[in-house]
């Protein structure tokens, strides 16, 4: 069914209304609610592990002394608070390890973007599970069209595309949720217009700003729809036209930007199911490499022998993972090290593995590992699959002159390589796990996985503390 096949706007952020506004749990086919089912697992089981990192408890006290007394879960928490600083601390926790999924071509966290709105604001409301469902939905085919039509734009001119996007996607799933029309979900997308940000100086010094992006967004999406709701004005043209997002935001990347985009096949062609949920807690922009480093792995079973290491990825992406390249290879804290191809790879080289565990403090300080990052030096890909794939590739040049070397074209969780429900259930148990008992964590897992088959709070009472 084509929820738009009635309408005859041709303002973009009308025809998203539109969809919004007009999409029912019905029209979903089952195949994309099953993969949200398992995308929404993924966020929540990350979510969870966050908490068992230092950052968690600073930022959740900084947010906590700010707010007053509340009744909406924050993961992993006894802590209650009120419905945007909750949806804030939920969009934090799961963007917090940077482990959530990514929609590869759009470049965007489109469950972070997508979900702390979805899920605190279905909480306050009372509503089922179907509600969020649609509401998350609409969300997320909002949020991987604003970056499929940026064209990798926003990161080019020092945004955090999901830092962006994460407004406009918050501000159609409140409206959803709201009950808005679809004159009320264009002014909602209208207002976080003025609110829609997220620099990328997080890069510089690993700071811990990314983190919570998301979670703003999901804020001022809050704040949007409520305001449209009371008849707030915003404007109609957000994303297109002078002084729009786009004008403003790509600047000079503007010719590059494909607005057809932001509403093709809405109702028909779901973006969500291509969404790629990571096995490694980095950028995803590395994870080729990793693959390929952890093949090569099996090859050398003496990292001592290694001379040198020649890593390729997709050459859009250097400026994120490998400059400035002395520190990407020693990495100041573990976020930083999220963002060094050299240290995901040397990592993967040394161990054959890379999680959590790899950015434990002690493990950023291995000093064989630091070694390895010293001999590496990165390229660009002339064999890339970007922006489809996250391809990447690495050539080891061992001390007795002999040259190793993989090349990985579809990174691993994407394509035909992606999570399934029992991948996905693995990971959620293992990062939940961190935070929550066993029994708890299986408990967690099985509300989530029959999310849209009871009432939100059926799932949020399984999400919060012991």
């Amino acid at each position: 069914m084509n929820v738009l096949a009635a309408t005859t706007t041709t303002k973009p952020a009308e025809r998203i209304a539109g969809f919004a506004a007009g999409l029912t749990y019905e029209a979903i086919p089952e195949a994309v609610r099953e993969r949200a089912r398992i995308q929404i697992l993924d966020g929540l089981g990350v979510g969870l592990a966050s908490n068992a990192f230092p950052f968690a408890e600073k930022t959740l006290a900084g947010i906590a002394a700010l707010a007053g007394p509340g009744e909406c879960t924050v993961l992993g928490r006894a802590l209650r608070l009120p419905l945007r600083d909750a949806a804030l601390a939920n969009g934090f926790l799961i963007h917090g390890l940077d482990f959530d999924d990514t929609h590869l071509a759009s470049i965007v966290h489109a469950t972070a973007a997508t979900l702390p709105c979805a899920l605190t604001l279905g909480e306050a409301l009372n509503l089922h599970g179907r509600d969020l469902m649609v509401a998350y939905v609409a969300g997320m085919e909002t949020a991987i069209r604003i970056g499929l039509a940026a064209r990798g734009g926003f990161h080019h001119t020092g945004f955090h595309a999901t830092g962006v996007i994460s407004h406009f996607s918050s501000a159609v799933v409140a409206g959803r949720l709201l009950g808005l029309d679809a004159a009320g979900i264009t002014c909602a997308q209208g207002i976080t217009a003025s609110t829609a940000s997220g620099v990328q100086v997080f890069l510089e010094e690993g700071a811990w700003t990314k983190r919570f992006h998301p979670g703003w967004g999901a804020v001022a999406g809050i704040m949007a729809a409520h305001l449209a709701k009371h008849g707030f004005v915003g404007p109609t043209r957000p994303y297109e036209g002078k002084f729009a997002l786009f004008d403003s935001h790509l600047q000079s990347h503007m010719a590059e930007a494909e607005l057809s985009e932001l509403d093709a096949g809405l109702g028909t062609r779901w973006h969500l199911a291509d969404t790629a949920i990571k096995p490694y807690p980095v950028c995803h922009f590395a994870h080729g490499a990793a693959d390929a480093a952890i093949m090569l792995r099996e090859e050398i079973p003496d990292t001592n022998a290694i001379a040198g290491i020649r890593i390729l990825l997709p050459a859009i992406t250097l400026p994120i993972v490998a400059e400035p390249a002395a520190e990407k290879a020693r990495p100041r804290g573990e976020y930083a090290a999220k963002f060094s191809a050299p240290f995901i790879v040397a990592t993967c080289l040394r161990l054959g593995r890379f999680g959590l565990a790899e950015l434990r403090p002690e493990a950023l300080k291995d000093e064989r590992i630091l070694a390895l990052c010293a001999l590496s030096h990165c390229e660009a890909d002339p064999e890339t699959g970007y922006p489809e794939f996250f391809s990447g590739g690495v050539e080891v040049t061992l001390k007795d002159g002999r040259r190793l070397f993989r090349h990985v074209r579809v990174n691993s969780g994407a394509g035909e390589r992606q999570l399934d429900r029992a991948g996905a259930t693995r990971k959620f148990l293992l990062a939940a796990e961190m935070h929550l008992t066993p029994e708890h964590a299986r408990r967690a897992c099985d509300a989530i996985l029959s999310i849209d088959s009871h009432d939100v709070r059926a799932t949020t009472r399984q999400l919060g503390a012991a």
